[in-house]
């Protein structure tokens, strides 16, 4: 049986047919003295790190496929025509020039220069790429390999094994199982011509030009055509983000649950903001699915109607005032009650000491009565200047809005930044002690973090007591495709010591008033079946409201193809007994032209 050598010098060779002139394409190759002469998927290997990281290569053979010349990350991919019989070992490899390359796809070149792992950020997995390239051009016009199809059937249903413990629960080191496990089978095509036929989309495109879709056609589907992502175990499989090749490029306007029809191709790229990538020198064209924006059922007279939405960043300077009044009015039916997040203060991003947000709000207010709202009054408290996280200078804060027509406010002096609320008993009733008031704002789980604001509104006669909340982002935390298995989310640690002190208080107030109505809700940063959402529910403390709806329907924000619950309204043992109606409003999440990328929760029943 031939060696390996023996098929890399035919390679060669065959490269060589009907070369006129070999063009170097010269940048000088930094290494050792003795580089290695290999094979594209002897530089790939059987697992995520090359066997050659960090060694110099010589003459490495491939057909030119793909070319990109715009972006911070110019250079070409090559791939064997001739592949190994090892289905896990990758015959197609980026070789990274930094200035626009001087090839053409269906160039034969042999390429020499330094093996590498490429990694944007910590802890996520890396690009396996040959850089500081020398490139001989051997011959032109090659018939380029066929792109392998990605489809339902060849897309494992597990998703990931678990990580090597001796090596911190990484992956990298793990042999390859393209057939057992999804991220293994995209590592195997990394580099390689791939191809995927009309496929669902999963998440809108963007400005950036971006849009996931999934290659299984019934994964965990949602209601409106996303990929419901269902709890930690079951992380859909099939999607996969597209990309254009080059930022030239004509790039399709998609919705969730549009379909992404024809032929999509490209090289299987990895990158740390979207993990496997087709960047697409042929891309699909977006067919309609028809998704429309919902609109919520009004309350009767004798329900109130409470609801939380988050506003990304308003401040006055945006232009988006009259598209969130349009939505508060027209699809939320104009809720009694609105916490909203987010409210920036009066000059934005502008880092000056300013963290009075009544000019945000008049703006907002005056929007709603224009839209056809009520004049609705409100009530936050300002935070201390850059104490509360978010955008550096905007201090984002919650608020609440509220209809006075409709539902009243008590008032009671001495909430402020610092001060935390308390709870008495008066006349056999919970009262807070300030309203509105900041619930235990100098506990450390608050650090760099909004602090929950906590009113008290009476509503034909019944008071309810509502807990406005922004708990702490997922910043930081490793993405799905994560070198570590499974994933680290250290976001957590802060979230928990936060709805720990949420839940704290909400006992508080069943400790004056056993059966007292009392709301939680904000944006949780978190889904439902977290822990977090646990320690807030606590011992039937609270109940989250979005599990009364069908699993389908049980998603408030989309990322990365996955349609999952980050806001939350969750209700006391009292109003869950009694009944209450429940709508995940989708005006934002699935739409490529969203003024926030939360979609608002409304909550109905009667006090």
């Amino acid at each position: 049986m031939p060696s390996k050598s023996t098929h890399r010098r035919s390679r060669i060779a065959a490269l060589a047919v009907a070369t006129a002139s070999c063009a170097t394409y010269a940048v000088a190759l930094t290494g050792t003295a003795h580089a290695a002469t290999v094979a594209v998927h002897d530089i790939q290997g059987t697992t995520r790190i090359s066997p050659y990281k960090g060694q110099a290569v010589t003459d490495v053979a491939g057909i030119v496929t793909a070319v990109r010349t715009t972006g911070s990350s110019k250079g070409f991919w090559i791939q064997d025509p001739n592949p190994d019989d090892d289905p896990a070992t990758s015959e197609g490899v980026f070789v990274y020039t930094g200035s626009a390359p001087k090839v053409a796809v269906g160039d034969a070149v042999t390429v020499s220069g330094t093996v590498t792992e490429y990694v944007v950020s910590t802890g996520n997995q890396s690009l396996t790429e040959i850089s500081r390239p020398t490139v001989t051009v051997v011959s032109s016009g090659n018939a380029l390999p066929a792109a392998t199809v990605i489809d339902a059937k060849s897309v494992p249903d597990a998703y990931t094994p678990a990580g090597d413990p001796a090596a911190g629960n990484s992956v990298n080191g793990l042999t390859l199982q393209p057939s057992a496990y999804a991220l293994d089978y995209y590592e195997s095509l990394e580099g390689m011509s791939v191809a995927i036929g009309s496929s669902r989309v999963v998440t809108a495109s963007n400005a950036y030009d971006e849009l996931w879709v999934t290659v299984k056609p019934h994964e965990n589907r949602t209601a409106r055509g996303g990929s419901l992502y269902r709890s930690y175990d079951d992380q859909n499989t099939g999607r996969l983000q597209v990309m254009p090749l080059n930022s030239t490029q004509e790039f399709p306007v998609a919705d969730v649950g549009d379909r992404l029809t024809g032929t999509t191709e490209g090289p299987l790229d990895f990158n740390s903001y979207g993990g496997y990538t087709i960047s697409a020198s042929t891309i699909g064209t977006a067919t309609p699915g028809g998704i429309e924006r919902e609109t919520t059922k009004a309350p009767s007279a004798h329900e109130l109607a409470v609801a939380t939405y988050n506003v990304e960043n308003l401040d006055p300077s945006d232009t988006t005032f009259a598209d969130h009044a349009s939505a508060i009015v027209n699809n939320l039916r104009s809720p009694d009650i609105v916490s909203l997040e987010e409210i920036q203060d009066n000059n934005g991003a502008k880092n000056d000491g300013t963290v009075a947000a009544d000019v945000t709000m008049s703006k907002l207010i005056d929007a709603i009565v224009a839209a056809g709202g009520p004049a609705y009054d409100w009530r936050s408290i300002d935070p201390a200047d850059g104490k509360d996280g978010g955008e550096p200078g905007g201090n984002i804060r919650q608020v609440f809005l509220f209809n006075p027509e409709r539902v009243s406010f008590t008032d009671r002096a001495g909430g402020d930044a610092t001060t935390a609320v308390g709870v008495t008993k008066v006349g056999g009733k919970a009262h807070l002690t300030a309203s509105p008031g900041r619930v235990d704002p100098t506990n450390t789980a608050w650090d760099a973090s909004r602090k929950p604001l906590a009113g008290e509104f009476v509503f034909r006669g019944r008071t309810v007591f509502v807990i406005a909340n922004h708990l702490n982002s997922k910043g930081g935390d490793y993405a799905l495709t994560a070198q570590y298995q499974p994933v680290p989310r250290s976001s957590e640690t802060q979230r928990h010591a936060q709805a720990t002190a949420v839940n704290t208080f909400v006992k508080s107030v069943y400790a004056a008033q056993k059966n007292a109505d009392v709301i939680a809700l904000g944006d949780i940063n978190d889904f439902e079946f977290s822990d977090t959402a646990k320690i807030l529910e606590g011992d039937g403390d609270l109940y989250s409201g979005i599990k009364s709806l069908p699993k389908k329907e049980r998603y408030t924000y989309v990322y990365q193809g996955n349609s999952q619950v980050l806001d939350q309204i969750l209700v006391s043992p009292s109003i869950r007994k009694g009944g209450f109606a429940y709508d995940s409003v989708h005006i934002n999440s699935e739409f490529h032209d969203q003024i926030s990328d939360h979609d608002p929760q409304v909550l109905r029943f009667r006090p």
